[in-house]
Protein backbone atom coordinates (compact mmCIF):
# COMPACT_ATOMS: atom_id res chain seq x y z
CA UNK A 1 0.00 0.00 0.00
CA UNK A 2 1.40 3.38 -1.00
CA UNK A 3 1.66 6.35 1.29
CA UNK A 4 0.97 9.93 0.35
CA UNK A 5 2.44 12.61 2.54
CA UNK A 6 2.19 16.31 3.13
CA UNK A 7 4.19 18.74 5.21
CA UNK A 8 3.26 21.97 6.93
CA UNK A 9 6.08 24.40 7.62
CA UNK A 10 5.82 27.08 10.29
CA UNK A 11 7.21 29.73 7.96
CA UNK A 12 7.84 32.23 10.76
CA UNK A 13 10.02 29.77 12.71
CA UNK A 14 11.90 28.50 9.63
CA UNK A 15 15.35 30.06 9.21
CA UNK A 16 16.02 28.56 5.77
CA UNK A 17 18.94 26.34 6.82
CA UNK A 18 18.21 23.84 3.95
CA UNK A 19 18.80 20.76 6.10
CA UNK A 20 15.32 19.47 5.20
CA UNK A 21 15.90 20.14 1.49
CA UNK A 22 19.11 18.08 1.47
CA UNK A 23 17.56 15.22 3.46
CA UNK A 24 14.38 14.84 1.38
CA UNK A 25 14.75 11.63 -0.66
CA UNK A 26 12.03 12.65 -3.14
CA UNK A 27 13.09 16.27 -3.75
CA UNK A 28 9.77 17.53 -2.46
CA UNK A 29 11.05 20.49 -0.44
CA UNK A 30 12.67 23.71 -1.66
CA UNK A 31 13.42 27.13 -0.24
CA UNK A 32 11.00 29.86 -1.15
CA UNK A 33 12.05 32.95 -3.05
CA UNK A 34 9.82 34.83 -0.60
CA UNK A 35 11.12 35.71 2.87
CA UNK A 36 9.44 35.58 6.26
CA UNK A 37 9.29 38.52 8.69
CA UNK A 38 12.83 37.73 9.89
CA UNK A 39 14.23 37.89 6.35
CA UNK A 40 14.77 34.13 5.85
CA UNK A 41 13.85 32.15 2.75
CA UNK A 42 11.62 29.50 4.31
CA UNK A 43 11.11 25.88 3.25
CA UNK A 44 7.96 24.84 1.41
CA UNK A 45 6.52 21.86 -0.47
CA UNK A 46 7.68 22.48 -4.05
CA UNK A 47 6.51 19.10 -5.42
CA UNK A 48 3.63 17.88 -3.24
CA UNK A 49 2.94 14.90 -5.50
CA UNK A 50 6.37 13.44 -4.61
CA UNK A 51 5.95 13.43 -0.83
CA UNK A 52 5.74 9.99 0.79
CA UNK A 53 5.51 11.24 4.36
CA UNK A 54 8.85 9.69 5.35
CA UNK A 55 9.40 12.30 8.12
CA UNK A 56 13.09 12.83 7.28
CA UNK A 57 12.53 16.58 7.04
CA UNK A 58 10.83 16.87 10.43
CA UNK A 59 13.45 14.67 12.07
CA UNK A 60 16.42 16.76 10.91
CA UNK A 61 14.83 20.22 11.34
CA UNK A 62 16.79 21.98 14.09
CA UNK A 63 13.90 24.35 14.84
CA UNK A 64 11.09 21.75 14.79
CA UNK A 65 9.03 23.82 12.39
CA UNK A 66 7.91 20.97 10.10
CA UNK A 67 4.85 18.80 10.72
CA UNK A 68 4.35 15.72 8.52
CA UNK A 69 1.02 14.13 7.66
CA UNK A 70 0.56 10.71 6.00
CA UNK A 71 -2.39 8.92 4.44
CA UNK A 72 -2.65 5.50 2.83
CA UNK A 73 -3.78 5.58 -0.81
Amino acid sequence: MALRGAIVVDTEKCKGCSVCVVNCPTNTIALSKEVNSKGYNYAYMASPENCTGCTNCATVCPDTCITVYRVKV
